[in-house]
């Protein structure tokens, strides 16, 4: 039985061939860039000394990713291999206690770190948020749970908490600000989950084991406690066949994507040039797409990586934690949109999916969709490039509900029925293409700045018309098309009966 929506193989082979001659290209421009600029002034601080072996400087303007792979590598590989260490002993000796040893590692290895007044403060959240969750009312625990979030993020209560914290080292805002977000979220997963127990209260015990989980302390993910919690307390700890197999490739995969990263970042320069925006602004239309589409490809990269060797850790304490966040390039609709999917994960089963239900319903959706970005704006600090951002993704999410709404009613819904599947896909592609590119143009500002977004968008959509924005969204639809493709396949691998499926997840079948 054929797939209504497949698509003929020699036109899939097209789109292959367009979309690899489009990225070639630019990143030609982009290496061109980045090769004839190397010395400029805006580049000094940023563009540093990289390996010898290449003869060329590196670009080294992400300190996140300087931070875990090269500046603090040894520190941080030497806290998780402690982790490692002490879990199996522990886990061999005492499977029924491991949880315990999880919590005082890592409540030892916080309080050597940061010092006991940054452990009295996380713990003081801690013991809030507990008091809090023996109520058992759901309004009393985001009240207080957002409360003590606001405390950290906004002035004047962050910067009176953090000169609580003694001594002085590179890592302790990046440390006591990821430290304290994330035991305040994890504690209101914690209250929410108590709130939903029918008999008896978690204990507070529960609440320091859950928290004080090294991997997952200072950097996340965050896993809900209800998962967390069965998972470690499962004292069955088995492994599946090539289960360790699978756990040494991925961390092979992983050391490999960090090397060939770093050869990247000696030959293209995604993260300097977008914030020189003089340079930028001499730059062709190619160049400026490439930079976008690049720079959110990246923060993917580096997303899927770091979480994925926190995760690592995790699979080998015997825990499931949050899977990499889906790639940017696979991404055409807002409703899959998320680089943390631990955060994702929280919003959708405490927020989004608490309030919006089944998602089909215009007004409710709305309201959850709202809510949802005003907790996340809470949670990335209060600012106008973070109101900006968090009104546009709400936007851009209600916009395709109200679009499928609309092409859900006659007569558009009857003239597609009378469409066969492939020519459907190829119109919904021409969608989806431009709702790619909101999606680029509604993310990058996040990750470099309003005015390259506004000058990208500007390039893009007015100045380069119609030669630039029709040729960059005719690679797009290449792209998009070939992940129609590859979801199609992936539908008919879990259900061989082909009787309904997806679009963006949701396509057409016979």
């Amino acid at each position: 039985m054929g797939i209504k929506s497949a698509l003929p193989r020699y036109e899939l082979y097209l789109y292959t061939a367009v979309l690899g001659v489009a990225l070639i290209w630019a990143g030609s421009w982009i290496f061109e860039a980045s090769s004839e600029n190397i010395d400029r002034k805006a580049f000094k601080e940023s563009v540093q000394p990289g390996w010898h072996y290449f003869g060329r400087k590196m670009d080294a303007a992400d300190f996140e990713w300087m931070m875990w792979f090269s500046t603090f590598r040894n520190h941080i590989l030497f806290a998780l291999a402690g982790h490692v260490i002490f879990a199996k002993i522990f886990s061999l000796l005492a499977p029924k206690h491991r949880s315990l040893i999880f919590g005082v590692y890592g409540g030892l290895a916080v309080l050597v770190t940061m010092g006991w007044t940054y452990m009295a403060l996380v713990l003081s959240h801690c013991i809030i948020l507990y008091s809090v969750a023996l109520v058992k009312m759901k309004w009393l625990c985001f009240a207080a749970g957002l409360s003590a979030l606001a405390s950290i993020k906004l002035e004047p209560y962050n910067s009176w908490q953090e000169a609580l914290v003694t001594g002085s080292f590179d890592l302790q805002d990046v440390l006591f600000y990821g430290g304290c977000g994330f035991s305040i979220m994890r504690c209101m997963s914690f209250a929410l989950e108590n709130c939903d127990r029918k008999e008896g209260n978690y204990t507070f015990c529960d609440l320091l084991r859950y928290n004080f989980y090294l991997p997952f302390f200072f950097f996340g993910p965050i896993m809900t406690f209800d998962k967390f919690h069965a998972q470690v307390n499962n004292t069955q700890l088995t492994r599946k066949e090539r289960e360790m197999w699978n756990i040494t490739t991925k961390a092979l995969l992983h050391l490999g994507i960090i090397l060939v990263v770093d050869v990247f970042f000696h030959y293209l320069y995604i993260l300097t040039i977008p914030s020189d925006m003089k340079l930028v602004a001499k730059l062709s239309d190619w160049c400026l797409a490439g930079l976008a589409y690049s720079n959110l490809v990246y923060d993917w990269v580096k997303a899927a990586i770091m979480f994925g060797v926190i995760n690592t850790v995790a699979t080998l304490d015997h825990l499931d934690p949050p899977k990499p966040p889906k790639c940017i390039t696979m991404l055409y609709v807002f409703s899959e949109t998320h680089f943390d999917r631990g955060i994702n994960d929280w919003l959708c089963k405490y927020v989004y999916d608490y309030i919006g239900g089944d998602h089909d319903k215009i007004f409710k959706e709305l309201l959850a969709t709202m809510c949802t970005f005003a907790i996340t704006t809470l949670w990335l600090g209060p600012c106008q490039l973070v109101y900006i951002w968090s009104f546009f993704n709400c936007f851009g999410l209600n916009f395709e509900l109200w679009v499928a709404k609309l092409f859900s009613l006659p007569p558009l819904s009857t003239i597609e029925g009378f469409m066969g599947g492939a020519m459907s896909r190829r119109i919904r592609g021409v969608f989806n293409a431009a709702n790619f590119w909101t999606i680029i143009l509604y993310n990058v500002l996040s990750l470099n700045s309003l005015e390259f977004a506004k000058l990208v968008g500007r390039r893009l959509i007015f100045k380069g018309f119609p030669l630039s924005t029709l040729s960059v969204l005719l690679v797009t639809y290449c792209g998009v098309q070939l992940v129609k493709e590859r979801e199609r396949k992936e539908a008919l691998l879990e259900d061989p009966e082909p009787v309904k499926a997806v679009d963006g997840g949701k396509e057409k079948a016979e």
